[in-house]
């Protein structure tokens, strides 16, 4: 089904607003590109000269031109090796900010008493942060390796192994939409899904509701809503509170 116009840089496919948040139950958000302004692997890469080379590992991953996600990720990771814990606190204050209309976006699901998920591909050094700073209610990241001993404080190049393990990929995200759906007795159908990159259509295709954030283009022509223009709390024009 085409995407159809709805506002200027706002656009809807398979169903007709307004829709109202009282419908749903959770939201589910990625954070790179989605939720913050900035693809945290990137900028810390910048840290020891590697933007461009991991950046471009990242642009085609999210584009879906990188059918291995995982194995992408382990790549960038092993080019952060040797940045410092400090260098990524300098990307958390000097470089990290919230997507417009990020904080109202997420004030207003709250307020309509959803819970609210945040999954994603990057770490939990800013995932933490991040759900602090806006009252989330549940993360899944990945944890990068800090080296112990000499040389301490810097990153290995490798991911910490977790329960359920090293890696929150297009697949974990959509396992971790349905656990907490069944955990909280609802439909995926009553959750919402918002994205920007190719591993996020695995949780947007079980989602009764599935938000493209100035997306790539497969993300885009996927969605039900696309916002291209402004603020993620445009949503809020085709999903009243």
């Amino acid at each position: 089904m085409p995407v159809q116009d709805f506002a200027p840089g706002l656009a809807v496919q398979g169903f007709t607003p307004p829709l109202s948040l009282q419908d749903f139950k959770l939201v589910a958000f990625d954070m790179d590109s989605t939720l913050i302004n900035i693809e945290c692997v990137d900028e810390i890469a910048d840290a020891v000269g590697r933007k461009e080379e991991v950046a471009a590992i990242t642009e085609a991953a999210m584009r879906g031109e990188i059918a291995d996600y995982k194995e992408s990720l382990r790549r960038r990771v092993k080019l952060l090796a040797g940045v410092t814990v400090a260098d990524m606190e300098q990307v958390y204050t000097e470089r990290l900010q919230l997507n417009p209309g990020a904080e109202k976006l997420v004030q207003a699901c709250k307020a309509a008493g959803m819970t609210v998920l945040l999954v994603s591909g990057g770490f939990t050094f800013f995932t933490d942060r991040i759900r602090d700073r806006l009252g989330i209610d549940y993360t899944r990241s990945n944890v990068l390796e800090v080296r112990s001993g000499a040389n301490c404080g810097e990153l290995t190049g490798y991911l910490v192994d977790q329960p359920r393990g090293d890696i929150c990929d297009g697949a974990e995200k959509r396992k971790m939409l349905l656990e907490t759906c069944a955990r909280l007795g609802i439909s995926p159908k009553q959750a919402i899904a918002v994205g920007d990159g190719a591993n996020d259509l695995p949780m947007m295709g079980e989602a009764g509701l599935s938000v493209a954030y100035h997306a790539k283009p497969a993300v885009r022509a996927q969605a039900m809503v696309a916002i291209d223009e402004g603020g993620l709390d445009r949503l809020l024009e085709v999903v009243s509170p």
